[in-house]
């Protein structure tokens, strides 16, 4: 069994594991990372073998914990990120370059059909009649978009959003609300095979589908991480929150993954707090006196028109990945149009939680 996993901001490890009698057998940990001493590369696959393959990834790290050399040295690696890949490889979790990847980058669709678009799109990757995609979204109009769970009337404030003509819309995914504005958000969705992200953690599944974002703004110049659970931040603050949705295959069988991005290339702050009813244990969680000061936008960091933010996004992900140019499928819009006014554009769905 083979089994491979990027550590956010390390380096990749790629272990090679035989089971028998339920029991890992010849462990072969392997990788571009640096340890120090030498022997202790030895310490880790002794520590494997031997474990039951049931074993959690907590419990095959402390093992490896355990039995290094005293003084070890890891240097983009760490005993859970063997841990995960173990877990892969037992899973028979799929790597990104396994697959052809799509690009969807249209015009400007309106908030409620991006909604469906993405229910659409993750559900037809699901049933394995689209390959996994990337979609960039340009935004028809502004909009707040509210998490799943989240209650309409808490994160809303009304009057203030029709005083600006902002359009409400509530997302499949969880997580929290978020202020958008054509000109000033770069929004993107990926949808892929849930065998992408077997074997990892619902937490790790997040950094592990935004690790190729953080290279890509590492490449503008922008040292970003991510921020558990769900945001890329910098050192000038949070410039993007993440949200997903696993959407079962047909039959129950093994399904897929939305995982939604969006990211503040600027950002009209008293517009956002005027509309946003952000409580102060919030802002105190995040240790700020003001909301505007959560976001630090792109525009000010690269100094990029946001096209050319896209463009390298893009590019960045081409480089890694590979990716085809395609598009949304006549078959696809129509269902995401019927699904966008039946569903998202309902007062029923967006008041869901009142």
């Amino acid at each position: 069994m083979h089994g491979e996993y990027k550590i956010p901001g390390g380096k990749l490890v790629v272990v090679d594991v035989d089971v028998e009698d339920g029991v890992l057998r010849r462990p072969r940990v392997a990788g571009d990372f640096f340890l120090e001493p030498d022997e202790a590369l030895d310490a880790v696959n002794g520590a494997l073998a031997g474990a039951t393959a049931d074993t959690d990834a907590a419990g095959l790290a402390a093992r490896i914990d355990a039995a290094l050399p005293e003084g070890t040295v890891m240097y983009g690696l760490t005993s859970e990120g063997v841990a995960v890949a173990v877990r892969r490889a037992l899973a028979h979790a799929t790597d990104w370059t396994d697959y052809d990847w799509q690009l969807i980058h249209e015009g400007p669709q309106s908030p409620a059909l991006h909604m469906a678009l993405d229910e659409v799109l993750t559900g037809e990757v699901a049933a394995g009649r689209r390959p996994p995609t990337l979609r960039v979204w340009e935004w028809g109009a502004p909009a707040v978009i509210i998490g799943s769970f989240q209650s309409l009337r808490n994160e809303v404030d009304a009057a203030g959003a029709e005083r600006h003509g902002i359009e409400v819309v509530r997302r499949i995914s969880g997580g929290g609300a978020m202020f958008v504005e054509p000109g000033n958000t770069i929004t993107y969705s990926l949808s892929v095979p849930e065998a992408l992200v077997q074997g990892l953690s619902f937490q790790d599944s997040y950094a592990y589908l935004d690790d190729w974002v953080l290279g890509a703004l590492g490449d503008m110049g922008i040292r970003a991480w991510y921020q558990p659970l769900n945001d890329i931040a910098t050192d000038q603050g949070k410039i993007a929150g993440a949200a997903q949705k696993r959407i079962v295959g047909p039959h129950g069988g093994p399904g897929a993954v939305l995982h939604h991005v969006t990211m503040a290339y600027d950002i009209d702050a008293g517009k956002m707090l005027d509309v946003l009813r952000i409580g102060r244990e919030k802002l105190s969680d995040k240790g700020t006196k003001s909301a505007g000061k959560r976001v630090d936008p792109l525009h000010r960091q690269t100094g990029l028109p946001r096209e050319a933010v896209i463009d390298r996004m893009i590019d960045s992900f081409r480089g890694r990945y590979g990716l085809t140019a395609g598009k949304v499928t006549d078959e696809e819009l129509a269902r995401a149009q019927e699904l966008a006014h039946a569903k998202f554009s309902s007062p029923e769905w967006t008041a869901r939680v009142p």
